[in-house]
Formats: C-alpha cells, structure tokens, sequence
C-alpha cells in the first residue's frame, strides 16, 4: 500500500507482528517536596538483595550554544570500552538479584501465556498469481515457517496437467524457515521478502547480529538454494523488474541511512552487475523503493517526514532509465500506484497551482503515465471535513481507501475505473463507496499481503483491546465479507486461581466460566470478544491547555476496585505512529489480577488529522509529556486507579515521553518499565555522527538551532534528573546491539540516577542489557512470554510494596 506513515529508519516504537505473510514485506511544580534522600518518603518497603553496581565517573565537559555542562557517564558511548561491557554486567547481575524472589512469579505468568496459546499457529493462504502463500509455525518451535503451494483451481488442460504433474513434489514448498537461521546464528531478524515476478526466486535480507544491517540473500527455489555470488550487505527494500533476474535494491551509508538505489541482474558474475541508478546525497532523506501493484512499474521514494521526491521506473523495460515525478517541495509527499494507464497519487500537495501549501490533510489525484509530471496532476477525491484519508490500495477493478473519520479508523472500496473528467472533483460519496463493515469503532486495522492484483478479495486483519486477531476477507465485487480466522485464546479462566485477594479463587472462576468459557459473539458481526468479561471504553482527557486528548482504558468488570486498582498507562507519541491496541493474550495475566490497562494516544503521535503530530513535535514536545501526565492524573482522579498504584510503559522514542513525564511528576508514578529506551536525548541529538540523528531532527528539533536546543535540553530525560528526589521502581531493558537507541543511553540514565536522586529509591532501578540481539523484540513466540513475565512479575513485585 501507498503509505502516509513514512520512514521505518527512526527511532520506532515496538508494534505488534501479526503472522499473515506480508511479502511487501519549563517545567510543571511538583507536589513532591523532599529534596533530599534523608527525608524519603518512597513507599517501597523492601530492601535491595545487595549494593547496586557503581561505575566509574570520568570527567567530560559538554558545550554548545554559550552552556557548558558535566556529563561523568560520556564515556558508556564507547561500546568498546570493558569497563562498560563489565558495568552492564554487573548491572544484569543486579538485576538477577533483584527479580530472585519473583522466579515462581514469573514461571506462573510464563505458564498462562503459553497456556493460552492455541495448539496451532498457522495463518490462511493468501494467493498471488498461481500460488497460495502462508505461514506457519510448527510445534515447540519459536518461529514461523513462509510456505507455498499452487492453487489446485486452474482451468484448461495445460492447468490440469501442471497441477496433477505437481501433486506430490509442490503440494507444500518451503521458502524460508526462521528456526533454521535461529538455530544457526543464536538470532534471526528478516526484514524484507519478495518473490520475482516468475516465481523462481525469493529477495530476502537477513539479519543475524540486532545491528540491523540486513545482508541481501537470494534464493533459487527451483533449486532449494541461496545464490553466494549475489550477496550484498547494507541493503533494506527490494523490487523486481518483470523479467524476473533483474533486482533493484536499496543501500544505507554508514549512519544506516538508505541513500543509494542498485540493481543487479542475477546469472552475472561480474563486480559490474551491481550498477547505481539514483543517490541521495542529502542527509535529511532515506530512499525507498516499492513495486506498483500491477507490477508495470518501480517507484523511488527520497522522503523526509517533511516532503518527498519520487521517480519512477518501467518494470518492463528497466534499461529505459529513471524519470522523475516531482521536485522537492516542502511539506509535500507523494504515494504512487497504477492502474489502466494513470498513476493515482495519494498527497498533501496544495489543491490548486496559485496556493501555497495544503491544509496538510491528504487527497487522491491523478496523471497519465504518459505525461507523468506532479504539475499535470488533477485531484479527484477530496475527504470531507471529519475524514483523513491515511492510505490507498488499488487492484484491476477497485480502490481501496483507509480513513480516519471522527477519530475511528474505517475502510471503503470504489470501483475503477473512476470516471471523471478530472474538472470536478469528488467526495467519497459521489463515487457510490461500500464501507467494510466493522464489528467495532475500537477496531485496529491491518491490512494483509492482497499482493495480487487481479483479486476482488481485500483481506485485513482486524483487532481491539478485547476481541482476539481476526482475519477477515472482504469480496468488493459483492460487497460481502466472511471471516476466515479468529485467533483461539485458550484457558481464558486459568488464572483465576491467583485472584485470592479480590474473590475466592473458586467463586471467580465459577462467575467467569459460567459468563463466558470461549468469549462472546457479537451479534452484528458474528465475531467473538470477551467485552462480557472485560470492558473496554474511550475517554477524552483535558490537558494543558484545553485539548482533548483519547484515553483507551481496559480493565475487568467483576475484578476491578474503584480507587484501590493498580493500573499501567501505555504511550509512545512520536513519528505520528498509531499507539498500538490491537488484541494482547498476554495483558489478561494483569487484567485478571485486577488491573487496569490504559492506552495514551498524546499528540506526536497519529490523530484525527496531521496536526496532532505537528502539535506533539519539535518545539511542541512539551504537549505530549504534559498529555501524558494528564492522562494518569485523569485515571487516579477518577477512581480507576490507586493514587500509588500507577505505573507506566514505553518503547523506544516513548520513553523520552516517560523519562520526562517522571522527571516532571517523579511522584506521579510508582513504576515504569522503559524498553530500548530513547533518555540521553540531548548529547544523541549533538552527535551527528550517530545513526538516525539528522533523520530525527524533524521529530526533536535541530541543536544546531539555538532555540531548538534550549527546547529539547529542558525535556531531556538524562539531563534533567531531578538532585535528591524519590522517583519510581524502574525496570530499563536494552539490547547491546541496538543500532537505533545506544545501549548506554539506558546505561547511563541508571548510573546518574544512582548517583542524583534519592538513593533509597534508586536501588529499585533495575537495568537488563541483552548482550546480543537488537533494537526490535525479534525473539520466537516463548521467550516473548518470558520476556512479557518477567516484566509483569517487576510491577507487581514493586506494587504490591506500594500504598
């Protein structure tokens, strides 16, 4: 799909990965007033095991922009250093210590979650062409295996034959199998798959460090191996010309920017074969390339969150050169795809050639392809005024649209051609639209491979905080929709048996099996959910200065205590992603503890429309800690949680906005589990040399720029560590490997609030480095629910201390 959310090389928050294939594959007063450690008033009643690590301090002095200031920890950012590999050593040996009396904790939490898991994991084929792709994982193994077969429906003779010729040798071929890579290299991370247009060979990249640079293999699958002449390092997407040997691919610089586009043409032995079409030479931008759906061409994409600048090549004929689409305009992007001799163009650009700029919402044009040029391009739908349109799909006889109306995420198909004379333009009504009916407006929407074409058939998976993935396939040419898969939850009353505080193990279970034993059936939609025994509601909270801001608030009916609950508040607001609520088995070990599970959707992130990003970056970063803060006043204030019960979670670029939000309110919080987290922005923001820096200056602002550094230094996680105060229990989990968040921004952050803030408090500040692996949570399916249990069995270890 054409999509508006741009830039998979940032600082990106952990989503969650759904299994059907994807080949496209200042400061606010805080009421704390004690200052010093002397006067703590943590309500932690437990001692720490031991005496937490101390690492060495050597003087370093930081100086930009008239200020000069002392950072003793500078020296974690040589990776290389054993005096950093030992301290995070003896940090996870703190930590050990520290969890020991939590190991029966976690093998309990362990076993529910893999207790719940259904017996098979397997996703529906989905057809490309002449094949049915999917993806399975076979039992006791961690991850998936990527599967073909034929489709056994061909009609004519010669059909027949190859089918009943096949029968036997390609009833199942496999592709490629995670577990074998794990097994051989201790880690595995694909990033990209496509298949070649004739089906004889797989693109892959690989990743076998965390480091994130991915090697390109390629593999013949007439032959079952991978080419060795054709392997290249650095590379991120891939796209296949029609001849089916001819491969065009991105390449990173030293900073994992995609700069370079390459292309190869396999059978070639030559150094030669590998020749540049296009270079970014501008630091801002990271090039992409993706094929269009009817595979007639190639699109080249140089984007920065603030414009783009696309080209495009003949799919047919990739000899015939690169032509360009646009110049660079700021503010402007552009999404391109195919259809019957006109390119349709998703964007932002302004409406008419006498304007200036767009109100920044998108729209959907279009030009020939045979005049192929931005300043020929005539708009044809525009959205009406609640409605964002988000992303595009286009097939031989539909459009498919994603919109966010009011809020709520909603999908419609149109039938092509549009018949327009490109005069008028067009609402989505005037074009006889079929909405996809939804069970819910809670729904999360994921769109599946629908990597062919010629299909009628749009295929998404669908997801809310209380009713399990399920993949359903909607028939545009019938306007009907069946569901093909509901994710199976299993043993969904099995953990009442550790509710003994709140209800009688027995009396609970009984209440529960008796309601519902396999969840609930929507009657408009004939899907199952468990909104009988879990509720689920949207607030809007009241920050600051008088936004609004949504509020997801999870919890269960019959276990939650008004004012006396303990709760965990999700956020990220960053990139203008979507934070993500889709459907997590694994939250009902809390949830049936009684808990409350609430979702944060501050601005930074996605909204109704492109400003409530704007409003939450840059120099605007301040609204999306304050709308945090709100948020969890909001949920004490109105009884949902205990006043020493909260705690909060974030991935990522979200910890800037937890790190800050305690720093702010060190008392707001009682625990926080911050993963890969994103704390020592400041000195990462002024180090140009990092990878992603220049990338993110249009999400954090620019240091070089005066007023932006003064900005950020004020919000700065590390730097503003608040001298002699009790702040939360803290669980830091980093990956050593990390090439988007460096292991010592986690690293250092503990060691400075050991050394500033109250010191009874910080020895429940627990860092665990994983010493391989990367900035994603890329391990298989069971040592996910370790990881899960581990964090789980933290919180309620440090909040049942709490009250």
């Amino acid at each position: 799909m054409a999509s508006a959310v741009l830039l998979s090389a940032t600082r990106n928050r952990i989503t969650k990965t759904h299994l059907p294939l994807n080949l496209e594959l200042f400061s606010i007063s805080s009421s704390f007033s004690s200052l010093f450690s002397t006067f703590c008033k943590s309500h932690h009643s437990f001692s720490p095991p031991q005496a937490p690590p101390v690492p060495k301090k050597v003087p370093f002095t930081v100086s930009d922009h008239g200020l000069s200031w002392q950072d003793p920890y500078h020296w974690m950012s040589n990776t290389n250093d054993p005096d950093f590999i030992n301290y995070l050593r003896q940090e996870n040996s703190y930590a050990d210590a520290f969890m020991k009396d939590t190991e029966e904790l976690q093998r309990t939490l362990f076993s529910e979650m893999i207790n719940r898991m259904p017996s098979k994991i397997s996703t529906p084929p989905e057809r490309w062409g002449d094949w049915l792709y999917y993806q399975y994982i076979p039992e006791g193994k961690e991850y998936p295996v990527l599967c073909r077969k034929l489709a056994n429906d061909g009609k004519g003779w010669m059909k027949q034959v190859v089918n009943y010729m096949s029968k036997g040798f390609w009833e199942e071929e496999i592709l490629l199998d995670w577990n074998e890579i794990a097994e051989l290299y201790g880690y595995v991370h694909v990033g990209t798959c496509r298949v070649s247009p004739d089906n004889r060979f797989l693109a892959y990249t690989l990743d076998i460090t965390g480091n994130e640079k991915f090697v390109l293999q390629i593999k013949d699958l007439r032959r079952n191996f991978v080419l060795s002449n054709h392997r290249v390092e650095g590379v991120v997407s891939l796209a296949w010309a029609q001849d089916g040997c001819t491969l065009f691919y991105t390449l990173c610089d030293q900073n994992q920017r995609p700069y370079s586009v390459q292309c190869m043409k396999l059978g070639s032995d030559s150094v030669d074969s590998n020749i540049p079409i296009f270079v970014e030479s501008d630091s801002r931008y990271c090039v992409d390339i993706t094929s269009t759906k009817d595979g007639k061409f190639i699109t080249v994409n140089s984007n920065s969150r603030a414009s783009s600048e696309v080209y495009v090549i003949d799919a047919f004929n990739p000899k015939s050169g690169i032509l360009r689409f646009c110049e660079r305009v700021s503010g402007v992007q552009y999404f391109l795809e195919h259809h019957d001799g006109f390119f349709y163009i998703l964007t932002n650009a302004p409406l008419r050639k006498d304007e200036l700029s767009n109100s920044g919402d998108y729209y959907l044009g279009r030009c020939r392809a045979d005049n192929l040029h931005s300043t020929n391009l005539q708009p044809i739908i525009l959205p009406d005024e609640d409605t964002c349109f988000l992303d595009m799909d286009i097939f031989n006889e539909h459009l498919v649209l994603l919109l966010n109306k009011e809020g709520s995420l909603s999908m419609c198909s149109i039938k092509m051609p549009i018949m327009s004379d490109c005069k008028t333009e067009l609402k989505i009504d005037d074009l006889h639209a079929w909405f996809f009916p939804l069970p819910s407006n809670m729904c999360t929407i994921s769109p599946g491979a629908n990597l062919d074409f010629m299909s009628s058939i749009y295929r998404v998976v669908l997801s809310s905080p209380v009713m399990p993935d399920v993949i359903v396939d909607y028939d545009m040419s019938r306007n009907s929709h069946v569901v093909v898969q509901q994710e199976e939850v299993s043993n969904i009353c099995s953990s009442t048996n550790h509710l003994q505080n709140y209800k009688s193990a027995k009396e609970t279970e009984d209440l529960l099996c008796e309601k519902k034993t396999n969840g609930h059936k929507s009657e408009a939609s004939g899907l199952k959910d468990l909104s009988d025994l879990y509720f689920c509601e949207k607030k809007e909270v009241i920050s600051h200065d008088g936004i609004r801001v949504p509020l997801t608030i999870l919890y269960s009916k019959e276990l939650h205590r008004k004012g006396k609950s303990p709760g965990l508040l999700h956020g990220y607001g960053a990139y203008g992603e979507l934070l993500d609520k889709s459907w997590c088995a694994d939250r009902l070990s809390l949830l049936d503890r009684g808990w409350v599970i609430a979702f944060a959707d501050v601005r930074g992130g996605a909204g109704a429309d492109s400003s409530w990003h704007s409003s939450g970056s840059g120099l605007h970063k301040l609204n999306s800690i304050c709308d945090f803060v709100s948020c969890g006043e909001y949920l004490i204030n109105e009884g949902y949680i205990h006043k020493q019960q909260l705690s909060a979670v974030a991935h990522s670029a979200g910890c800037f906005l937890v790190g800050a939000a305690m720093n702010m309110h060190p008392n707001l919080f009682r625990a926080a589990i911050l993963k890969v987290p994103f704390l020592d922005v400041c000195n990462t923001l002024l180090d140009t040399d990092l990878p992603l820096t220049v990338l993110d200056y249009e999400e954090f602002g620019n240091p070089q720029i005066e007023s932006h550094f003064h900005n950020i230094l004020k919000v700065s996680p590390y730097d503003n560590i608040r001298q002699g105060f009790c702040y939360p229990a803290v669980l830091l989990k980093s990956s050593f490997n990390d090439s988007r968040v460096g292991v010592w921004e986690a690293a250092k952050w503990v060691a400075r609030i050991r050394d500033v803030a109250c010191s009874t408090c910080s020895s429940s500040v627990i860092l665990r480095s994983s010493m391989s692996g990367g900035h994603f949570d890329e391990g298989g399916r069971f040592s996910h629910c370790e990881e899960t249990a581990y964090e789980y069995a933290f919180l309620l270890k440090v909040l049942s201390t709490c009250g």
